[in-house]
């Protein structure tokens, strides 16, 4: 039960209370509030934007598949970035339409779309 819904439950309980139904509906707006807020993106998550950029702009280039070794061996960016991370960007980049996977012998490789 979210923080909201347990609002609503107590505001039907206490209806008859007039003080009480202005506070929890203060509440509930303040949660609407804060839920509707635009969030500001985190250094990592800029940091990650300007790698997907390097990603895209390299495999524009270069026209043919790569696997994740050779995208940290030729971006000099992403050299000291793990494997993991490397995946997770390519992985959003996937989900967003930009690029696609293919897999020769078992290995993933990535090209634009």
């Amino acid at each position: 039960m979210t923080k909201k819904e347990m609002f609503m439950a107590i505001r039907e309980v206490v209806i008859e209370n007039e003080e009480m139904v202005a506070f929890i509906d203060r509440e509930i707006e303040l949660l609407n509030k804060r839920a509707s807020a635009p969030r500001k993106m985190t250094a990592t998550q800029i940091e990650n934007e300007a790698f997907k950029a390097q990603i895209i702009e390299y495999l524009t280039e270069v026209d043919t598949s790569k696997c994740i070794a050779d995208l940290q061996k030729e971006i000099p960016a992403l050299a000291p970035l793990k494997c993991q991370r490397i995946t997770h960007l390519l992985t959003a980049l996937i989900n967003a339409g930009k690029l696609e996977k293919t897999y020769v012998k078992k290995t993933p490789y990535y090209s634009v779309v």
